[in-house]
C-alpha cells in the first residue's frame, strides 16, 4: 500500500474538497450569484470528490488514522445532536455533508505516507482561489474593497470574506516558506506564490491570519533549527527584520492592526465577546449541554459565533468540544514525537495555525478548510507503510517418468 504511487485523480479530489469548503456566504460579487447556485456547486463538488475517491479506491483500502477516526466520532455526535431537529432539517443535511467529507478523507488516507504530495495540491488549489480574488480586484476594485467591509479585500468573483482570504493566503505562504527552507522548491517559484499572497493578506487586514502565520512559522522553523542551517539563517534574519520594523514602523503597524476601531470595540473583539457571553448564559437542558442543538450555520441569535470551541459547544455540546480538543492534542502530540523533518515542520505550522485561528474563527466542528488543513497535517505525520516483499513464484516440480529414473540409476 505504501509503495502505491499517488494517482493524479487524487489531486482532483483534493481540489474538489477545497471547492466544497469555500462556503456560500460572503461579499456581493460583480455578477450576482444566487446562493442556491453556489450551494449546488459546492455540494456537487463534495459528491464528485467522494465518487472519484471511491472510483480510484474501489477495494476500500484505508490507513489507520487517529485524526479521521476522531472525526468519525464527531460525525456520530453530530447525528445524535441533530436528530432532534432543534436546528431544523438543515442539520441533517449538514450531517450528510460531514459524512461525505469524512468518508472522502478515509478513502484518500490510503495515500497518506508522510510525503509532500498533498502539500503541493493544497498550495496549488488555494493559490488558484487567491488568483480569482486578485482577478476580481483588477476587474472591479470597488467591489473587491467595499465600504461594507471597511475597505478590506473580499472576493468579487466568488463570495469570499476577508478572514477567508487571509486564511488561505497565510496557509500557503507558510507552507511555501517551509518548502523553500527544505529545498523542495526554488526561490523564483516560491516568490511567485509568496509575494502576491502577502499583498492580498495585507489588503484583508486580517489580524488572526497574520498572527497565525507568524506564530505558526516561528514554531515550525524552531523545530528545524537543530537540523537545518537554512532555517537558522532565516530565523535570524526574520527576528532582525521584525525588530527593525517594530521600531521604525510601530505607528503604521498599530494603525493596520486596529483597522480604525475604537479601543472598546477592539477589546470586545469586534463584538464577538458579547455573542460569546450571551451563548454561555443561555439556559440549556442536560442533553443540550452534552450533545448540543445540532449542526447549524455557526451563529447564535442571528450573529456569528466566530469561535470554534463555542460553536462546537453550541452545536455538538461538551462531547463535540472534547473530540475537537482530542484531535488537536493527538496531532500535536504525534508531531512532537516525530524526529525533525520538513514534513513535521509543515504539520506543526498547520496545527498551530488552526489552534490559533480557532479562537476567533468557527469551523473545527464541521466540514471546513480548518479540518482540511488538519487532514493535511495528518497525512504529513503518517509513517510510510512498509513495502510488502514480493512473493517468489513457486517453481513447479517436473515429474520424471519412472522409466527415465531407472535409466539414470543404471
Amino acid at each position: 500500500m505504501g509503495a502505491d504511487r499517488t494517482p493524479k485523480i487524487v489531486g482532483t479530489v483534493w481540489g474538489l474538497l477545497v471547492l466544497n469548503t469555500l462556503g456560500s456566504a460572503g461579499a456581493k460579487t460583480i455578477v450576482p450569484l444566487p446562493r442556491s447556485l453556489i450551494q449546488m456547486v459546492t455540494m456537487g463538488a463534495l459528491v464528485a470528490a467522494f465518487a472519484l475517491a471511491l472510483t480510484v479506491n474501489l477495494r476500500l483500502r484505508v490507513r489507520a488514522s487517529a485524526y479521521v477516526f476522531l472525526l468519525t466520532l464527531l460525525l456520530a455526535t453530530s447525528v445524535i445532536s441533530s436528530a432532534h431537529l432543534e436546528s431544523g432539517v438543515g442539520a441533517l443535511f449538514r450531517c450528510f455533508r460531514l459524512a461525505l467529507f469524512v468518508g472522502t478523507l478515509w478513502l484518500l488516507s490510503r495515500w497518506w505516507d508522510g510525503g509532500l504530495t498533498f502539500v503541493r495540491h493544497h498550495i496549488r488549489m488555494y493559490f488558484a482561489v487567491l488568483g480569482s480574488v486578485a482577478a476580481g480586484l483588477v476587474v472591479s476594485p470597488g467591489a473587491a474593497l467595499p465600504d461594507l467591509y471597511g475597505g478590506r479585500l473580499v472576493g468579487a468573483l466568488w463570495p469570499l470574506t476577508p478572514p477567508q482570504i487571509g486564511q488561505y493566503a497565510a496557509v500557503i505562504i507558510g507552507l511555501t516558506v517551509l518548502l523553500v527552507l527544505g529545498r523542495r522548491t526554488d526561490k523564483a517559484s516560491a516568490a511567485v506564490i509568496i509575494v502576491p499572497s502577502l499583498v492580498l493578506l495585507a489588503l484583508t487586514h486580517t489580524r488572526t491570519a497574520t498572527l497565525g502565520l507568524l506564530i505558526g512559522l516561528l514554531l515550525a522553523i524552531g523545530s528545524l533549527l537543530l537540523t537545518s542551517a537554512a532555517a537558522r539563517r532565516f530565523f535570524t534574519w526574520t527576528v532582525l527584520c521584525a525588530t527593525v520594523a517594530a521600531v521604525g514602523f510601530s505607528s503604521l503597524l498599530q494603525a493596520w492592526f486596529l483597522r480604525g476601531q475604537s479601543k472598546e470595540n477592539f477589546s470586545s473583539l469586534t463584538g464577538r465577546a458579547k455573542v460569546w457571553d450571551a451563548l454561555l448564559a443561555a439556559p440549556r437542558t442536560t442533553g443540550e449541554k452534552l450533545f448540543g442543538v445540532g449542526l447549524g450555520d455557526k451563529s447564535f441569535g442571528g450573529l456569528p459565533i466566530d469561535n470554534s470551541w463555542l460553536a462546537a459547544y453550541n452545536e455538538q455540546g461538551l462531547a463535540g468540544v472534547t473530540l475537537v480538543a482530542a484531535f488537536i492534542i493527538v496531532l500535536g502530540g504525534v508531531a512532537l514525537l516525530r524526529p525533525p523533518s520538513l514534513q513535521r515542520a509543515c504539520a506543526i505550522f498547520l496545527i498551530s495555525y488552526c489552534a490559533i485561528a480557532s479562537y476567533t474563527e468557527a469551523g473545527l466542528g464541521d466540514a471546513s478548510p480548518y479540518l482540511l488543513h488538519l487532514a493535511l497535517a495528518a497525512s504529513l505525520l503518517a509513517t510510510p507503510a512498509a513495502a510488502t516483499p514480493l512473493a517468489m513464484p513457486e517453481v513447479p516440480r517436473q515429474r520424471i517418468p519412472r522409466r527415465a529414473r531407472k535409466s539414470e540409476v543404471t
